[in-house]
């Protein structure tokens, strides 16, 4: 007669370090790591690198770059612009010029242009003063004509000119929202750098 089949059991430190896992798993939170795919490709389960999109790069209106970024325009509603400002800024004369260079693979160029634009939707139109969307590759170097003399660090920026010259910029994080420090540099209350990061002297 042959003994009974045990069953196997893991070790109760093995289990321990397994449980210990799952808990830090679970208590680290969405933000701490990276989106996984539903079904990973082939290549991505060996370690293939996905291949990023191509950025957009080169001159664009509002609706071009909506088209193109879908997810940007969908975003426009996750900002509370301040009603104030933004018809503030619809209400200027023409005259200075705002130009912004993005990245179109960039959080923090549509978070800022997608509140820019919920701005002037809640103002009802269109701003008079002209702006102008450039584009920029990863290395920040095309297009050229319109990186040349601004040498951009970080995306977006917001150069604000008149008459040809700079009067200020904002870079990357809008301290108070887009709508009001735009407005700031666009009146003259404010001028020079404009950002939140504390790493870029003024």
């Amino acid at each position: 007669m042959r003994p009974p089949v045990r069953p196997l059991r893991r070790p109760r430190r093995r289990l321990a370090a397994l449980a210990l896992a799952a808990l830090a798993f679970l208590s680290a939170g969405c933000a701490a790591r990276p989106a996984l795919p539903v079904a990973a490709a082939p290549e991505a389960v060996q370690g293939a690198e996905t291949p990023r999109p191509a950025p957009l790069v080169g001159l664009f209106t509002r609706a071009e770059i909506e088209a193109a970024l879908p997810e940007w325009a969908a975003s426009l509603g996750d900002s509370r612009p301040d009603p104030e400002a933004a018809a503030a800024l619809l209400a200027l004369p023409p005259g200075p010029r705002v130009v912004v260079l993005f990245g179109s693979w960039c959080s923090d160029s549509r978070r800022e242009l997608a509140r820019l634009w919920n701005a002037f939707d809640l103002a009802g139109g269109e701003p008079r003063f002209e702006i102008v969307y450039a584009g920029v590759d990863r290395a920040k170097a095309e297009p050229a004509a319109w990186v040349a003399g601004r040498h951009p660090r970080f995306v977006p920026t917001f150069y604000v000119e008149r008459d040809g010259r700079e009067v200020g910029r904002i870079v990357e994080v809008s301290p108070h929202g887009i709508e009001i420090d735009l407005l700031a540099l666009l009146t003259g209350e404010r001028s020079g750098l404009v950002t939140a990061r504390t790493d870029l002297e003024p």
